[in-house]
């Protein structure tokens, strides 16, 4: 089972950090609310202290996390993901009726939209490999940190989108973003807001890491909505 810390009691509120994150990205927000509700902060395969298995896909890593919700017999789950976590809450919300609500915190994966400058980049490493040139400098920051099977999951993460599953996704959610985040830019916020059925979007100021960037907003923000659908 992942590695995992619980706190406080009542609803059940998961948080699902970011890719190189760990329980400790949320723990702040985990500490504040769990005098209310019982919060659960994970580590995800590969990060903190729950080792990766082997290559593992987006699958994967949402039957972790439906293993802690069965283990529990958790009922009318709250989601709360950054980044990678949510993709992983969008995955669960789409097929799990346990889920009550998911709250996606500039949330990955959404198909981009074509950049030629990227068009560009991927044809000169698919060109400099058909070549056997170094493309050791080839890809994203977080790709070239990454070796062996914690490579191959990362390819399979970044390759997997979920546009396909957001008309499937029934449950309340809150769209947190940050209006100069540039890895997940604003547009696909506004994506998931027109896909999403029952949705509402919240824009602050900060970037990627926008609930650490507005941090005292985001808390309150997430108090009012918890409050709300808790009722």
């Amino acid at each position: 089972m992942l590695n995992h810390v619980m706190l406080g009691q009542g609803q059940d509120i998961i948080f699902l950090h970011g890719w190189g994150g760990s329980i400790d990205s949320f723990r702040g927000a985990g500490e504040y609310f769990s005098t209310k509700y019982r919060c659960t902060l994970v580590d995800f395969y590969g990060f903190g202290d729950s080792p990766l298995p082997g290559v593992l896909t987006l699958e994967d890593y949402a039957n972790g996390i439906e293993e802690i919700i069965e283990n529990y017999s958790m009922k009318e789950v709250i989601l709360v993901g950054h980044s990678f976590g949510g993709r992983v809450a969008m995955l669960l919300a789409s097929r799990n009726n346990n889920i009550k609500s998911i709250v996606l915190v500039d949330s990955a994966g959404l198909k981009p939209r074509f950049s030629l400058k990227k068009f560009c980049k991927k044809f000169s490493y698919r060109l400099k490999k058909s070549l056997k040139m170094d493309v050791s400098k080839c890809g994203s920051a977080d790709y070239r940190k990454l070796s062996g099977d914690m490579r191959e999951t990362f390819k399979n993460i970044v390759n997997f989108h979920l546009d396909y599953c957001l008309k499937d996704i029934r449950c309340s959610t809150l769209i947190i973003w940050g209006k100069r985040d540039k890895d997940t830019p604003p547009y696909m916020a506004r994506r998931l807001r027109r896909r999403i059925y029952n949705s509402g979007l919240v824009f602050l100021k900060g970037g990627h890491y926008s609930y650490l960037d507005c941090y005292g907003q985001f808390l309150a923000i997430l108090s009012s909505y918890f409050g709300d659908i808790c009722r």
